[in-house]
């Protein structure tokens, strides 16, 4: 098979892959190895910064495999698309060695390997597992790892310092109450909105987790247990969105698809909003007179106190079909070797999970050599005191994943700020149907 068909063949099989989410398993790989060598095959979701994606294909894995005879084929994943391609795979027990995810790959503990042998051998060199890739991937039933977590990405708060400063708050907004009054006052003078992401995407799955999670609220309890409608925390946080999008928003919001609040945000059309930091990153390469204008402070301040859920986790999977298990593994264990050169082919997106690997983070943060001025980027140096793991206050559970990738959280959001329920009656909507997702992952 020459060249041309290779890439035929794979956009074929994610084509058809992701077509067959929705139909049955069906995955076909073809073989594409010469005879003797090897092939690791890897699915990665699609990085915000293409550069870094162009980087992973033709540096370091191109270099992995030449270092172990390996042919290393990767396929770049929409984000919108990961889930429905791992469930196709792991349905059908066929597809790639390693996938990774952007978000902790819980609901599929069981096609996975224990991954603790991997966390084992890189102790040796860079330490014990870091906390957020402990309770990121960690079973505590079965005591097993079902993914490998490298690196993450916070999710400040993004606002145009010249837009808050005509509201009288020339830092931004510092807790929730200044977001709703300030937003209001830019919109009633300027017409534009606030920009926090609201629809089913994973912007909007982090920016209202955080948020419930900033009003106290909790989807389940450190044990494991459903919480989402047993304290007034919930009802509090579904009437302060409503009031915020009555006051600040704009219908818009609810037809914005995967990175909309970016897009909103670089056309000016928004004053703020959470998200990683590939916005500013985008904006300085694409709009660096705008970029200027932009600011980064920590999350809102809540009632909880300061915290923001990961943008991303970057997990690694190996399926326990995999063709290539040794070189899967050894492919992960390698990883964190080019741990510094990712950070900086990321433009300072991803956050290493462990600290030995990029030693030099907080002088790269004072002094960007990018950003104008150079301490931008300062405000993310307490980042990992303000962003618990996705599932807290537990683990990252199948339980808590589902609710996250099934949207639960958006869709119960929406229907109170669009007047469909009150927030009593959501909140016991998303209550029944954690609990349906609970009862079937209980004895997971």
């Amino acid at each position: 098979m020459n060249e041309r068909q290779k890439k035929i063949a794979r956009r074929d099989f994610i084509r058809l892959a992701s077509a067959a989410a929705a139909s049955g398993p069906f995955v076909h790989f073809p073989g594409r190895a010469l005879a003797g060598r090897k092939t690791l095959k890897i699915a990665k979701w699609a990085h915000f910064l293409p550069e870094y994606d162009r980087w992973f294909e033709n540096d370091l894995a191109r270099k992995w495999g030449e270092k172990n005879d390996t042919d290393v084929i990767v396929d770049h994943i929409p984000v919108e698309k990961v889930h429905s391609l791992a469930t196709t795979e792991a349905g059908a027990g066929q597809g790639h060695d390693v996938f990774i995810f952007p978000w902790p790959p819980a609901e599929f503990c069981r096609q996975t390997i224990d991954h603790s042998e991997i966390y084992q051998r890189v102790s040796f060199k860079f330490g014990s597992t870091p906390q957020i890739s402990y309770r990121s991937t960690f079973n505590p039933k079965t005591k097993s790892h079902f993914a490998f977590a490298d690196f993450w990405i916070p999710s400040p708060l993004h606002y145009f310092e010249d837009l808050w400063a005509g509201a009288g708050m020339p830092l931004g907004p510092v807790h929730y109450g200044s977001l709703r009054t300030g937003a209001q006052s830019i919109r009633a003078h300027l017409g534009i909105s606030c920009g926090l992401a609201l629809t089913p995407t994973l912007e909007g799955n982090v920016s209202l987790h955080t948020l419930l999670y900033a009003f106290r609220g909790q989807v389940l309890d450190a044990d494991g247990n459903v919480a989402i409608n047993k304290t007034v925390f919930m009802t509090e946080a579904l009437r302060y969105a409503k009031a915020l999008n009555r006051d600040a928003g704009t219908p818009d919001e609810f037809s914005w698809g995967p990175a909309g609040n970016v897009k909103a945000m670089l056309a000016r059309k928004t004053s703020c909003t959470s998200n990683a930091i590939s916005l500013l990153r985008l904006a300085e390469s694409e709009k660096p007179d705008l970029a200027k204008k932009i600011k980064l402070q920590p999350p809102l301040l809540g009632p909880y106190g300061v915290t923001a859920f990961p943008h991303v986790t970057n997990c690694s999977a190996v399926w326990k079909f995999a063709e290539n298990k040794e070189g899967a593994k050894q492919f992960l264990v390698d990883l964190l070797d080019y741990s510094r050169t990712g950070y900086e082919k990321s433009l300072g997106c991803n956050f290493p999970a462990y600290p030995k690997t990029v030693p030099n983070l907080i002088v790269r943060l004072e002094k960007d050599p990018q950003a104008q001025p150079q301490d931008k980027y300062d405000e993310l140096k307490d980042a990992l005191h303000w962003t618990p793991n996705l599932g807290s206050p537990g683990f990252a559970s199948p339980t808590w994943m589902e609710v996250f990738n099934s949207s639960v959280l958006p869709r119960m959001f929406a229907s109170v700020i669009k007047g469909e329920r009150s927030a009593e009656d959501a909140a016991s909507a998303a209550n029944a149907e954690v609990k349906r997702i609970a009862d079937k992952w209980k004895d997971a």
